[in-house]
């Protein structure tokens, strides 16, 4: 059965302009103002499920109000790192941050490493194609990481691939099933645009 799996990043919070790594912090937007504004874009058959974080389920609420947290779509661990500010870091910890950006199952902030995230992630596409799960199409709101990690796993790349892959707030990534994991296609989301026509 095809699946259609279409990830969208949360939108913009202080952290990402800042530079830093995030926390738990909500996104920038007025999200309760801006409530179900994009409630319109998706078909009603849509199954809409989100990051168990607030700036996922922020962002969620302007498409829907039935919304299913998936734990699996979770962001990175940072550890010790969370709210941190990388320039600073740079400062601080040259050589552990270099460790962390060049090898991709290194975790020196005591959180998850590339490789756990692209694990997890990978094992939850993998769960969309197992017998007895509901298929049609899944809106996922998610964060950069989850979504670069659900790009190296249905491209079967390396991880080493994992950092040459650039996410931006509210970016609209769709993943297509049938037989084989296939990117469809990659884009800003606006208010105008038309997400069901194929």
């Amino acid at each position: 059965m095809p699946i259609r799996l279409t990830l969208i990043c949360h939108a913009r919070t202080v952290a990402q302009k800042l530079g830093r790594f995030p926390q738990n912090e909500s996104i920038e937007m007025d999200w309760q103002a801006s409530a179900q504004s994009l409630s319109e874009t998706f078909k009603a058959s849509a199954r809409f499920v989100c990051a168990p974080e607030a700036r996922a389920r922020q962002t969620a609420q302007l498409f829907a109000t039935q919304v299913e947290t998936v734990a699996a779509l979770r962001d990175c661990d940072f550890g010790r790192w969370q709210g941190q500010r990388i320039n600073d870091l740079q400062a601080v910890e040259p050589e552990a941050l270099s460790a962390w950006i060049s090898d991709s199952a290194s975790a020196p902030h005591g959180g998850e490493s590339i490789v756990d995230v692209c694990a997890r992630v990978g094992a939850w596409l993998d769960s969309l194609r197992a017998p007895g799960h509901a298929f049609g199409h899944i809106v996922a709101i998610t964060h950069p990481f989850v979504i670069r990690a659900a790009i190296v796993h249905a491209l079967h790349c390396s991880t080493a691939a994992f950092n040459a892959i650039d996410i931006e707030p509210l970016s609209i990534t769709e993943l297509r099933f049938n037989g084989q994991w296939r990117l469809r296609m990659e884009r800003a989301f606006t208010k105008t645009t038309e997400l069901d026509s194929d």
